[in-house]
Formats: C-alpha cells, sequence, structure tokens
C-alpha cells in the first residue's frame, strides 16, 4: 500500500510527466517497472541526505532500478531552502564518489525557473506534488539522449505545449494528482 505523497507523485508521472510527453524517455521505465518511488520520512536536511545517500548507494547495488524518485514531503517545503539544498545534494555526489555515476533532477511545487514570474506556465515543467529528488543514471541518461532525433528541443517543445494548455488547464492537471 503506498502512501499518499507516493500516490500523488505517482499520478502525477502518469498523468503529467508520461501522459503529457514532458519526459520521451519515462514511459518505458515506467511500463517495465523500472522506476522506484520512495517517501522519505526526513524531517531535516541532514535526514534528508542521509536518505539520498543511501538511494545512492541502492541504485549502484541494485540493476533493475532504472531511476529513482525520492519524495521528501516533510523538508524542503520552500522552494527556495530546496533549490539551496541542491548545491548540498551535488557536493554529495562528489563527497560519495558517484559524481559521473549519477545525475539529480529537481521538481518541487514551488519549482521556479530563475528569472522566469513565478505564475509563469513553463515553471510547470518541473512542478510536482510534492518536493522531489530524481536520480538518474548517467549512462542511461546519455543513451537514451543519443537515441533521441532532437532532445535539445525537449524543453522548448514542453514549454510551448504547456503555453498552449493554457495555465488553468495545467494547473488543473496536477492538483487533480493530489
Amino acid at each position: 500500500m503506498s502512501s499518499q505523497p507516493e500516490a500523488a507523485v505517482r499520478r502525477w508521472v502518469e498523468t503529467v510527466v508520461v501522459g503529457l510527453k514532458l519526459c520521451p524517455f519515462a514511459e518505458r521505465e515506467l511500463r517495465d517497472d523500472r522506476v522506484r518511488f520512495v517517501v522519505t520520512d526526513a524531517a531535516t536536511t541532514e535526514d534528508l541526505t542521509k536518505s539520498l545517500l543511501e538511494e545512492f548507494e541502492l541504485l549502484e547495488t541494485d540493476g533493475s532500478i532504472e531511476t529513482t524518485l525520492l519524495i521528501h514531503p516533510n523538508v524542503l517545503r520552500d522552494f527556495l531552502e530546496y533549490n539551496n539544498f541542491l548545491s548540498a545534494a551535488d557536493e554529495l555526489l562528489v563527497e560519495s564518489g558517484f559524481e559521473g555515476t549519477f545525475q539529480i533532477a529537481s521538481f518541487h511545487p514551488e519549482y521556479q525557473f530563475s528569472g522566469i514570474d513565478p505564475d509563469a506556465v513553463e515553471n510547470y515543467t518541473n512542478r510536482s506534488p510534492h518536493p522531489i529528488l530524481h536520480l538518474i543514471r548517467e549512462e542511461s541518461l546519455s543513451r537514451a539522449i543519443d537515441s533521441h532525433p532532437d532532445v535539445d528541443n525537449i524543453p522548448l517543445r514542453n514549454i510551448e505545449f504547456l503555453r498552449n494548455m493554457g495555465t488553468d488547464k495545467v494547473t488543473a492537471l496536477l492538483r487533480k494528482c493530489y
């Protein structure tokens, strides 16, 4: 039985990320059950750092997991704090010897690209029901990028697609995930 945060993030991945084709690489991994959804009960950044390291170690040893969504509903609810934590997470990659093995992608309910209005629809390409650290295998990402005919255009396509949908429809779709 999954928790509410896990269920919400699963619905978001299925309906927004895969359903709207925001990530052309996600559908196969989701279908093949190679996406690990894990909710940490971390209440501090120190606890979250420990959870993150544990997930790196698990990914390193378990080849059946392609990617992990580390959902942390109790810590870093504020986007600026979350954004600042990403630097520490990248430092952890280096310090733990996982730089070049894994990458971290970021998703947050209040995600805001630098220099973009907080209400702009393009922020919704990275908005999720709960704060998430997405752990990605660099080797797999490189293969996926090499096999995609127009990988550089994915972000632009996503922004244009969401603009055409309109902010009201996009926010309603995200709300349905909760």
